[in-house]
């Protein structure tokens, strides 16, 4: 059942389960909450409760938010501070969280900015650091421009299509229900106002979660699809990120022959790594 919880400048939709340490899971853009449907109740059978929410303007978040930018986009900082607003609001809790894609940045920030709200951090597939174009590799790697095409035309068409086709090649592994989801994807984004929320993401960079990395105090623990597009190496970007954390804060985990969506595509995988490191620092 979905419920919400009323914060500046809108509402957040949100899943809630288990009893327990706090957990809070937050999306990338163009999707929703339901890309964690297979891992959520991994972590509640572990004894977490978890919240599971949808990042403002998708899902069943609601629209036309105001950005920290002062325009047209949705960026990390905001994505943190909504997660943070969310947390506070259901008890103040102290949380670990666990953000995906450009909530990866998110998850880093809310950390960098408020250590009594946050324990520890888990970044999946995460942007965020600030990213080049590798032209050469798009010429060389087949599995990196595969994705990039679909990706930029989708920003550059405002395609719902050319969206779910890099969402495609973004499951590599094709999980059973992919087509399912990716259905449901489609008619979320068919609703008035949804697609225009998911192209005020790319109006945004991973700048402001980059310059917060040398804040953050709290262990992080980064988690790559093995084969994700996104990325001409997607173990590489995850050192990247190991790297620019204070030393010794960052951990890097790769989850082989999955894509963007670790945790949709193999949740159990995921969970095997999570896990570990959620009972480390619940300790």
């Amino acid at each position: 059942m979905t419920e919400y919880v009323d914060i500046a400048g809108g509402r957040i939709a949100y899943d809630e389960a288990g009893t327990g340490p706090l957990v809070v899971l937050s999306h990338g853009m163009g999707i929703d909450r339901n890309v964690n449907k297979h891992l959520m109740p991994l972590l509640v059978a572990a004894g977490y409760r978890v919240i599971n929410t949808d990042m403002r303007g998708h899902g069943e978040s609601s629209l036309d938010w105001a950005s920290e930018t002062g325009k047209a986009a949705i960026s990390r900082t905001d994505v943190a501070n909504d997660l943070l607003a969310v947390i506070e609001k259901l008890g103040g809790e102290p949380a670990i969280l666990i953000g995906h894609s450009l909530s990866g940045g998110s998850v880093t920030i809310a950390a960098a900015l408020r250590p009594d709200l946050v324990r520890a951090v888990v970044e999946i597939n995460p942007f965020t650091l600030t990213q080049k174009v590798d032209v050469a590799a798009l010429f060389t790697n087949s599995r990196h421009r595969s994705g990039m095409i679909p990706l930029m035309a989708t920003m550059m068409l405002k395609s719902v299509g050319q969206w779910l086709k890099y969402l495609k090649v973004a499951m590599p592994s094709n999980p059973a229900d992919r087509d399912e989801y990716l259905a449901e994807v489609a008619a979320k984004l068919a609703e008035p106002g949804r697609m225009a929320e998911f192209m005020k993401t790319g109006k945004s960079t991973p700048a402001d979660a980059e310059a917060q990395v040398p804040n953050v105090t709290q262990p992080v623990l980064v988690i790559m699809g093995g084969a994700d597009p996104d990325f001409p190496s997607p173990e590489a970007e995850g050192k990247r990120i190991v790297d620019a954390l204070p030393a010794g804060l960052g951990s890097l985990a790769i989850v082989p022959g999955t894509g963007h969506y670790p945790q949709f595509e193999k949740a159990d995988q995921v969970a095997e790594l999570v896990l570990p490191f959620l009972k480390e620092n619940l300790a």
